[in-house]
């Protein structure tokens, strides 16, 4: 019949060789494939056993990112013993660990193969100002306050004098001070110091005794800002202009300078007070 296409035995015998030989193939090529994968997993595990990779000193780690803390200083923040094995370390517990140092604000690990060792690179906390905090609990042998004495990072991270200091004996301390609660100038302490160190007025000291009257010891005397509020970052500026001051009055007979209101600054004399515009 038209349209028919006779098909011989010998073609289908033919069809069917070719599909038998072509499941072969694939056989052997799944074969090939899982010895190879197997070997080379077989490799690097042998190859991990190997005694060359393996931590034997301090001297194998590489730190950077340390400019206050030495690499020996660092190391004895790593709780690691010696020898160990490269493959039995982990390195993010390594990195949370140093986190929770008050001396680092951010660290990394990460194993190096060749030569085999650590690669720890970190982001210290500089200290820009010494805090005291005089705690509500009094002394019961002389009944006076406890002071806290601690450092201060540019974010408002408190850190512990002696914690640095054991660390780096030779630490140069900040000139800043601060003194009062730390949950009085916490919350405005990133945008304060932030102002202060771009100001060109030197600050000695921080006052933050009196929740409503933040007061700076400064080159220009005492300067009484009042409560901390959205107009801290005008005030301050305000204390600029008024820097040539000393030029116009006696500072010895300065009490204290009022810019509590900005756009009324005021100095308060020994004897009077007197308006000023800066």
């Amino acid at each position: 019949m038209a349209g028919i296409v006779s098909i011989s035995r010998a073609d289908i015998e033919g069809r069917r060789k070719k599909l038998r030989q072509r499941r072969q193939i694939k056989i052997i090529q799944g074969i090939w494939q899982t010895i190879a994968v197997s070997s080379l997993a077989g490799g690097l595990l042998w190859m991990a056993t190997q005694p060359i990779w393996v931590l034997k000193t301090p001297k194998d780690l590489a730190i950077s990112g340390n400019h206050l803390l030495s690499d020996e200083a660092i190391q004895s923040l790593l709780v690691l013993s010696y020898p160990q094995s490269l493959w039995r370390i982990e390195p993010h517990r390594l990195a949370e660990s140093l986190e929770q140092q008050s001396t680092i604000a951010q660290a990394t690990v990460s194993r190096r193969l060749f030569p085999p060792g650590l690669i720890v690179q970190i982001n210290e906390r500089v200290p820009v100002a010494m805090t005291q905090n005089y705690r509500e609990q009094q002394n019961t042998d002389t009944g006076n306050n406890k002071a806290s004495v601690g450092l201060l990072d540019a974010t408002g991270v408190w850190i512990p004098l002696e914690k640095y200091t054991s660390l780096n004996p030779s630490l140069r301390l900040p000139s800043l001070k601060v003194v009062g609660s730390p949950e009085q100038y916490r919350p405005y302490w990133t945008q304060l110091y932030q102002a202060l160190s771009q100001s060109s007025v030197n600050v000695m000291e921080i006052d933050f005794h009196d929740p409503t009257n933040l007061i700076l010891k400064t080159e220009l005397g005492n300067i009484h800002l009042g409560a901390p509020s959205s107009l801290l970052l005008e005030k301050i500026k305000v204390m600029a202009q008024m820097r040539h001051l000393p030029a116009k009055l006696n500072p010895n007979q300065i009490e204290y300078i009022d810019l509590k209101n900005p756009d009324l600054p005021l100095v308060q004399m020994n004897q009077k007070n007197n308006n000023l515009t800066p």
